[in-house]
């Protein structure tokens, strides 16, 4: 099903999305997690860069299955690296959106009454995790596209540089 695109791999290019979705949803959400007045006006942006980066993973794999039966299997440990990406990209998801949502919970009892529904402390917690899941998601990421660029490209830019 994930096989070419107009004869061109598919996996590479989800594989490029995904690249640039999820550090963005990392840094998105390290900083929403840092910056609480940044929550509301960022807090959805965040999310749905880590929802859209979240639904690429399978996508990825699957593709990159396909791609494993055309050119042979990639060498390393790049083929179950990829497939733990999705479980970071997950608790990445998760921690955004439930950082977002307590907070505009907080934020709606506070101008409702002036009590806030939400302790600061919980708040507080969901941060910290938020940044704790956030700096796992980066470095797997940094992991799998690490093995993968080895796996396609070897020595050859070593090769290239060396010249």
């Amino acid at each position: 099903m994930f096989d070419l695109i107009n004869g061109i791999p598919v996996h590479p290019l989800v594989v490029h999305a995904i690249v640039v979705l999820l550090p963005l949803a990392t840094l998105g959400t390290i900083a929403i997690a840092v910056r609480p007045r940044w929550r509301r006006p960022y807090g959805p942006l965040v999310v749905a860069s880590a929802l859209v980066a979240t639904v690429l993973c399978p996508v990825a794999t699957s593709s990159g299955e396909a791609l494993e039966g055309r050119v042979g299997e990639p060498g390393g440990d790049h083929a179950e690296l990829g497939e733990s990406l999705v479980w970071f990209a997950l608790a990445l998801l998760l921690a955004s959106a439930v950082l977002v949502y307590l907070q505009r919970q907080h934020d709606r009892r506070l101008e409702a009454d002036g009590a806030a529904a939400t302790s600061t402390t919980a708040l507080t917690v969901v941060a910290v995790v938020a940044v704790v899941v956030g700096l796992a998601a980066g470095f797997q990421v940094y992991r799998v596209g690490d093995s993968g660029a080895k796996s396609a490209w070897g020595d050859a830019a070593g090769a290239v540089a060396g010249d």
